[in-house]
């Protein structure tokens, strides 16, 4: 199931499933009025369920439709609770290091870390990103995501893939110049550099639709989804998050420490191998310019695209 946050006539996001044929209005269909993507999350794995079955042929003509539209469409999850972002590639973390004339450090193999990003400013797909006029690095960042559905607190890694409502297409936007001459130097980063905006979508897909894709299970689940980027229609990156170093059940096994994960909740995994113009080098692909369109495709989760604009 492809679940997803629409905008409604009344302007509010509401939460919806995505067909082929339409979008079909998630609280409509449970006989309750103006769900949003967290209400929803927040009703359970059994909502989840009877929603699925509520939908299976369902007239697409019918009066809790709307049209399916990516335009239609904001972030699955445009007011997350939080927002972590994890380091968990093992080949960016190597690549990137180099790049800076740097080792591998063991700590990076003990323990994985993440930081927290803005949860109010999440755009969606088909969203233009404003250029915030302080940087002359601006960057993308490939990433796969996972939104918590049921609440934990310590959960443990063999656990964690129940407490997963669905993965979905993340974009961490970088300004790398700011990092670099400033939050770096005084071990406060990434804050302001990753601050402006992180995009989200198309839509959260729930794990059953992956389920010929899972390799392992428990603490060891993975999925072999191809990852790729293109900017201006070029495809500049290619990865798996198979390759994942630190699995979502053991982010989540972290990320839980001591905390409660909400509904609504989203785990991203830090860039893919390649994911980043950064890693990359700007002489094999430029730091990104208003006018360029960016799309981030991850197999079964869709395209996330998002078209640069002037800041204004």
């Amino acid at each position: 199931m492809k679940l997803v946050t629409y905008k409604h006539s009344d302007g509010a996001g509401r939460a919806g499933v995505w067909t082929d044929a339409a979008i079909f209005d998630a609280g409509a269909l449970l006989g309750r009025e103006a769900l949003d993507m967290n209400g929803l999350l927040r009703l359970g794995p059994a909502a989840l369920d009877d929603l699925r079955g509520k939908v299976a042929g369902r007239d697409p003509q019918g009066p809790q439709t709307v049209a399916a539209a990516l335009t239609n469409l904001l972030a699955p999850t445009p007011e997350p609770p939080t927002v972590r972002d994890f380091y968990a590639f093992e080949q960016h973390v190597k690549a990137s290091r180099a790049r800076r004339n740097l080792g591998m450090i063991p700590e990076w193999y003990e323990i994985a870390v993440f930081y927290f990003t803005n949860p109010a400013a999440i755009q969606g797909p088909e969203a233009d990103i404003p250029y915030p006029e302080e940087t002359q690095e601006l960057d993308f960042e490939l990433e796969i995501a996972c939104v918590i559905g049921t609440p934990g607190r310590d959960i443990a890694a063999a656990d964690a893939p129940q407490h997963i409502a669905g993965y979905l297409v993340m974009n961490d936007w970088s300004m790398r110049d700011l990092w670099r001459n400033y939050e770096a130097k005084l071990s406060m980063g990434p804050a302001k550099a990753k601050d402006f905006a992180t995009s989200l979508g198309p839509w959260l897909v729930t794990p059953d639709e992956l389920a010929d894709k899972r390799q392992g299970a428990g603490a060891d689940e993975r999925y072999d989804l191809t990852m790729l980027a293109r900017v201006n229609g070029r495809e500049v990156s290619r990865g798996n998050a198979k390759d994942l170093y630190y699995s979502f059940s053991q982010m989540i096994e972290r990320a839980s420490k001591h905390v409660l994960l909400k509904p609504g909740d989203v785990i991203g995994s830090g860039t893919v191998g390649t994911g980043c113009i950064f890693e990359l080098g700007p002489e094999n692909v430029p730091w990104l310019k208003p006018g360029d369109v960016l799309e981030m495709e991850i197999e079964r989760l869709g395209v996330l695209r998002n078209t640069i604009v002037e800041e204004h």
